[in-house]
């Protein structure tokens, strides 16, 4: 099983994300990006980061370090 872990229709700051996310050893996944890039980037589709339901704690920790989780 996978864990969403939030949407987001800034490219960057999702690169951004999973970089942070690999360098902490885990292995996001981006749900969605075929959509976006049919829809041409407008934003109207957000993309979907992910991770293994085993690694989703660890992805929280790594987020909040980061400063880049908000509590859902």
């Amino acid at each position: 099983m996978i864990r969403v872990l939030l949407s987001e229709g800034d490219p960057i700051r999702l690169g951004f994300l999973q970089a942070l996310l690999r360098d902490g050893g885990l292995r996001p996944l981006l749900l969605d990006a075929h959509i976006s890039a049919v829809e041409g980037r407008i934003g109207a589709f957000p993309q979907r980061l992910a991770v293994p339901e085993e690694e989703e704690l660890a992805a929280i920790r790594i987020l909040r370090e980061a400063g880049e989780w908000t509590e859902r």
